[in-house]
């Protein structure tokens, strides 16, 4: 868990974290316990939940932690979530859509299941979320914030992540419409962006096509240093823009070059991904079912061995501090 930074006090407000029991999800609802927040967080395994709540109490001795059993795909599931979360702890006044998955494969690899898949995870649930969310936020004598976290994938179209990016695209568009929409009921609406980060997310993502392949390239480049952020770094970045009221936040280095790079110059920054598809992993047999990056043996080879063992050090240690493994104690 991170260590202390000095925060705003938010004592009195109740916030709601989709996607919370693990990742960067758990850290944000850190982050906002440390504030003072009355915090929810929300996600689908009741085990889960149960071990975050455990490592947030720890962390936040005092701290007034709940855990909603809430899959965001199903809007009436969201609906009686928001309505127990008001009842219980009042509010929310903050919530952040977090909730996603990651699919890693060539497009080859997969089908329509999977970009629907995506599109019901990470749009739809934050389309139930923001719907269910807006009236609650409304009414906050606070005034409401609301985030929706999208991602670097939702900026340019990225070789091998397309129903990830696909859906992630339409997140941040709906952050954005929804900004300007909320606005005159005072509540505000943070478009969120970040790029890779040092979560652990490996380990839960599925990936297709070549598996130690595909699972070889997106643990080594999720955890190495410069290229990804520190998601300690990351959660306080984004629980202070959303605070703040900041209508759109880009995070790592990386992610803002891109972002700029792809608004100036579209066409150039596709042919650089048609560049990056070519040397990424091919379809080895065609489609298979998509498998855990837990249950993926890494790649073979001294070259690739060594660069996977190199990028993912951080990541393996982010795991166990972020909830990421299948433990539950």
């Amino acid at each position: 868990m991170p260590t202390s930074h000095s925060t705003q006090s938010l004592s009195g407000l109740t916030a709601l974290v989709t996607g919370g029991s693990r990742g960067l999800g758990l850290l944000m609802a850190d982050r906002l316990a440390a504030r003072g927040c009355t915090v929810v967080i929300a996600a689908r395994d009741p085990e889960e939940l149960a071990s975050a709540r455990k490592k947030l109490c720890a962390r936040r001795r005092g701290a007034v932690i709940h855990t909603a059993v809430c899959d965001v795909r199903d809007q009436e599931a969201v609906h009686l979530a928001f309505r127990a979360v008001h009842d219980t702890c009042g509010g929310p006044d903050i919530v952040i859509a977090n909730a996603g998955i990651i699919q890693v494969a060539p497009v080859e690899a997969i089908g329509a299941a999977e970009f629907r898949d995506a599109m019901e995870t990470m749009y739809m649930g934050a389309v139930h979320t923001s719907l269910e969310a807006l009236p609650y936020l409304r009414e906050s004598e606070h005034g409401g914030r609301l985030a929706l976290i999208s991602s670097v994938g939702g900026l340019l179209g990225v070789p091998h992540l397309l129903p990830y990016a696909g859906a992630k695209a339409a997140t941040g568009v709906l952050a954005e419409g929804l900004h300007a929409e909320a606005a005159s009921a005072g509540v505000s609406v943070t478009a969120v962006y970040p790029g890779l980060m040092r979560t652990g997310s490996h380990l839960q993502a599925q990936f297709g096509g070549a598996h130690s392949s595909e699972y070889g390239w997106f643990s080594a480049l999720a955890g190495a240093p410069v290229i990804s952020m520190n998601a300690q770094r990351a959660a306080e970045r984004i629980v202070k823009a959303t605070v703040r009221r900041r209508a759109r936040l880009v995070l790592t280095p990386a992610a803002r070059a891109a972002d700029l790079a792809h608004g100036l110059a579209p066409a150039a920054v596709t042919r650089l991904n048609g560049a990056l598809a070519r040397v990424l992993p091919g379809t080895s047999g065609g489609r298979r079912p998509l498998r855990p990056g837990k249950d993926i043996a890494p790649p073979q080879g001294a070259l690739s061995s060594r660069f996977q063992a190199w990028g993912s050090a951080l990541n393996e240690e982010a795991a166990d501090a972020y909830n990421e493994r299948d433990d539950k104690g």
